[in-house]
């Protein structure tokens, strides 16, 4: 885990900063896992789940700058096909607190690779409000029909749209302004 993790956040460092991450099975469980680092608050859940178990995984040294803060901003978006949560309990921090990074999950209603179950625990480890389930009628594969890539593009509109409304309307707080009286 430390090697894969180490680099991705080598990757980040040399091509970032990326507004979201997009992964399929086992790359779907690291985009989850890589938009949960990237979360403000996400590395002090890591020291209190080591303090209380030294078992536990430990933030990963390599997704924190020299400044102590963490590589780039919080993904806007991550987008799983076909993911599923790290199945041990050393592993608890990435998903507790839950993942507040919109998510959108899309799972195969005939995939025998990673089964409902295991994609759920997932999607359940994600705030309501932030995360999106797409189901298709398929097995373990990306789904390419045009329904399906429109949700995808829909979603990513949405999140890209919403964060920079979001930025605008902090760029025109009302403290920030110059006013005459």
């Amino acid at each position: 885990m430390d090697k894969g993790l180490e680099k991705i956040a080598e990757f980040i460092r040399q091509e970032g900063p990326f507004d979201g991450v997009i992964g399929f099975s086992q790359g779907g469980a690291a985009t989850a896992i890589v938009a949960s680092l990237l979360e403000p608050g996400r590395r002090q859940a890591f020291e209190t789940a080591y303090n209380k178990d030294p078992q536990k995984f430990k933030y990963p040294s390599s997704f924190i700058n020299d400044d102590g803060q963490a590589i780039q901003p919080p993904m806007t978006f991550a987008i799983v096909y076909s993911g599923f949560a790290a199945p041990f309990e050393l592993y608890s921090a990435f998903y507790e607190p839950k993942i507040t990074t919109p998510v959108l999950h899309f799972l195969g209603s005939l995939d025998t690779l990673v089964d409902e179950t295991r994609g759920r625990v997932l999607i359940d480890s994600c705030e309501r409000g932030s995360q999106r389930v797409v189901t298709h009628p398929g097995g373990h594969f990306l789904p390419s029909q045009k329904v399906w890539l429109d949700a995808a593009i829909g979603f990513v509109k949405e999140c890209v749209i919403g964060a920079a409304t979001k930025k605008d309307i902090k760029e025109e707080d009302v403290e920030d302004m110059d006013v005459p009286f």
